[in-house]
C-alpha cells in the first residue's frame, strides 16, 4: 500500500514537471514576457530582435504573425520578389542595361514594371498608393489632369512599343555634325539627349519603354536640376512630363486623305490652334486653307491640332465636337494646350499623319495667325527638282539664336536646363518640308528627349537627319515693315506673313485674287 502511494506521488510530480516544461515553451509564456521585455528595454539593447506591433491602448501585445500589421518605419518588409520597393530604401539592381549615365537614374526594364527614364517605377495595382509625383495617374475622363502635364497610364497597348516604330529607331542614321553642335556639360536637356546619342550609338539592342509615361518625383529633378524650384511654373509643368509622348486623341479624322479618292493629296496644312481659337479657324477654312484640288490639279487638304483647355478654362468639347463633325478637320489630343506642349503637339501631329496621310507630298506647319499665299505655294513646290524636293525644309530660317534668359520672357529656357547654341532653324510661325520626312521626323522625336520651344526642336530633328533648312524671301515670320502691312502687291507674291487677324486674312485673300488688281 505505501508502495503504491510513493509511486502516485513521483508520478504526479513528473506530470506536474512535464506540465511545466509545455508552459514555459509556449508561445503564449513568451509572446507576454518578450512584449513586456521590449516595452521595458531601451531599442539599442535589442538591436536584432525583430519587434511586434503594439498597441498602445492595451497592455497585452499583440501576436508578430503574417497577417500583424507593420508599424510605419518600425518592422521591415520581407525580401521578396513580390514585395515593392519603398522609395530611396531599397536599391534597384545593377546591370548591364541598367546603367547611371551622367546623373540621370535608369530604371530595369520588366514586364510589371515599365519605368521612365530617371523615374521609380510603381507597381500598377488598383491597390498600390501612388507616392505623391512619382507614379503618373491614369488617364480618364474622370481624372483630373495635372496643369500642362498628361500622365500616361500603363495599359497592354502601351506597355510595348509598336514593331514598326522599333525598327525605325533601330534603323534611325544621326548626322556625325549634331552631337558636336549640341555640347555636352551639366544642363539636365544636354545630358538627356547625350544619354540618348551614346545609347544610339551603341547598337540599340533594346528600346526603352518611353511610351509609357511617368511623371518625373521633385525629389529626383531636384537631384538632377538644382535650381528647378526656381523654373516658372509652365517649365516646371513641362520638366515633370518631359517623357510624356503617347496623350490619347480625343477628335480624331482617319479617312482625311483617304477621301481624295484617285488624287493624292500634294499639300498638307498642319496649323497649330487652340480650343478657343474658332475665329482664326474659320478665316483660314474660307481663304488660303479651303481644302480641294486647285486650278493647277493639286490637292490640299487642311487639319487643325488642337489641344484641351485647362480645368480653368470653359468646357468647349461640345463646341469642338461640332466643328469637327461640320468641317471634318480638327485633331486634337488630351494634354493641356500650353506653348511648351507645341512640341508634343508636333510629335502627336507626325504619328497621326505617317499613320494617315503617308503619301503626302508636302506639309505646311505654320500658326492658326499667319496668311499664306496657297497659289504661290503650289507654284514654288511644283517647280522643285525631285531630289531637293525629297529633302526639303523650307522658311525663314534663323541661324544664330540661342536660349533667352530672361524669366519674364516666355521663352526662357534655364541655364541649368540648357545650355548651348541653337542649331538653325526654321521660324515657326510657318514653314515647308517634304512629306517624304515625316516617319523619320516622328522616329526622330520620339527618341529625343523634347524641348520646350517647338520651332527650335524641329531644328534639332531636321539636324540630326542631315537636312539643313533651305531659306526662301518669300516667309515673313518677324512680318515685313509696316508702311507695307496693307500693301496688296506687297503680299501678292509673298508665301507667308505673320501675323495677321481674322479680318486682315480675309482682307489680303480677297485682294491678292482679284481680277482687278495691278501692280
Amino acid at each position: 500500500m505505501g508502495f503504491r502511494r510513493r509511486s502516485r506521488f513521483f508520478l504526479a510530480i513528473i506530470l506536474l514537471a512535464g506540465l511545466c516544461l509545455v508552459l514555459f515553451h509556449s508561445p503564449l509564456y513568451h509572446q507576454v514576457d518578450y512584449s513586456h521585455s521590449i516595452r521595458n528595454a531601451p531599442a539599442e539593447e535589442i538591436p536584432n530582435s525583430p519587434r511586434p506591433y503594439i498597441n498602445d491602448n492595451d497592455t497585452t501585445a499583440q501576436p508578430s504573425t503574417e497577417k500583424n500589421k507593420r508599424e510605419e518605419g518600425v518592422l521591415a518588409q520581407p525580401s521578396t520578389e513580390k514585395n515593392k520597393r519603398e522609395e530611396g530604401v531599397l536599391a534597384q539592381p545593377s546591370t548591364e542595361k541598367n546603367k547611371l549615365e551622367e546623373g540621370v537614374l535608369a530604371q530595369p526594364s520588366t514586364e510589371k514594371n515599365k519605368p521612365e527614364e530617371g523615374v521609380l517605377a510603381q507597381p500598377s495595382t488598383e491597390k498600390n498608393k501612388r507616392e505623391e509625383g512619382v507614379l503618373a495617374q491614369p488617364c480618364t475622363e474622370k481624372k483630373k489632369r495635372e496643369e500642362g502635364v498628361l500622365a500616361q497610364p500603363s495599359t497592354e497597348k502601351n506597355k510595348h512599343i509598336p514593331p514598326g516604330l522599333e525598327k525605325g529607331i533601330l534603323n534611325l542614321s544621326i548626322s556625325n555634325s549634331f552631337a558636336k553642335e549640341i555640347p555636352l556639360n551639366g544642363a539636365y536637356w544636354n545630358r538627356l539627349l547625350h544619354v540618348t546619342l551614346k545609347w544610339m550609338d551603341g547598337g540599340r539592342n533594346t528600346i526603352r519603354s518611353w511610351p509609357t509615361c511617368r511623371e518625373l518625383s521633385h525629389e529626383q529633378l531636384l537631384t538632377n536640376v538644382h535650381d528647378f524650384t526656381s523654373y516658372p511654373d509652365l517649365a516646371q509643368d513641362f520638366v515633370r512630363g518631359i517623357n510624356c509622348k503617347s496623350p490619347p486623341i480625343l477628335i480624331d479624322q482617319p479617312k482625311k486623305c483617304s477621301r481624295s479618292g484617285d488624287v493624292q493629296t500634294f499639300l498638307l496644312f498642319a496649323i497649330k490652334s487652340i480650343p478657343w481659337n474658332f475665329a482664326r479657324r474659320q478665316a483660314v477654312r474660307e481663304t488660303w486653307g479651303k481644302e480641294g484640288v486647285h486650278e493647277s490639279g493639286l490637292r490640299v487638304h487642311t487639319v487643325f491640332l488642337l489641344g484641351s483647355s485647362s480645368l480653368d478654362d470653359p468646357d468647349l468639347r461640345q463646341l469642338l465636337a461640332f466643328e469637327a463633325q461640320v468641317f471634318g478637320d480638327l485633331l486634337q489630343w488630351d494634354f493641356h494646350d500650353t506653348i511648351f506642349n507645341l512640341t508634343l503637339k508636333q510629335h502627336m501631329f507626325f504619328k497621326w499623319s505617317q499613320e494617315n496621310c503617308p503619301r503626302v507630298s508636302f506639309v505646311f506647319n505654320g500658326d492658326d495667325d499667319v496668311f499664306a499665299n496657297t497659289d504661290e505655294i503650289l507654284v514654288y513646290l511644283k517647280s522643285l527638282e525631285p531630289k531637293k524636293a525629297s529633302q526639303a525644309y523650307i522658311g525663314q530660317v534663323i541661324s544664330t539664336a540661342g536660349p533667352l534668359r530672361d524669366p519674364k520672357s516666355k521663352y526662357y529656357v534655364p541655364l541649368s536646363f540648357y545650355d548651348g547654341p541653337y542649331p538653325s532653324y526654321s521660324g515657326g510661325g510657318g514653314f515647308l518640308f517634304s512629306g517624304a520626312l515625316l516617319q523619320p521626323l516622328y522616329f526622330m522625336s520620339f527618341v529625343f528627349p523634347f524641348f520646350p520651344i517647338d520651332d527650335v526642336f524641329l531644328g534639332m530633328c531636321f539636324k540630326a537627319l542631315g537636312i539643313v533648312p533651305m531659306a526662301h524671301a518669300g516667309f515673313r515670320t518677324f512680318d515685313i515693315r509696316e508702311q507695307d502691312r496693307e500693301n496688296i502687291c506687297v503680299h501678292k507674291h509673298m508665301l507667308l506673313v505673320h501675323q495677321r487677324s481674322p479680318r486682315q486674312i480675309k482682307k489680303l485673300w480677297r485682294g491678292i485674287r482679284s481680277p482687278l488688281l495691278t501692280c
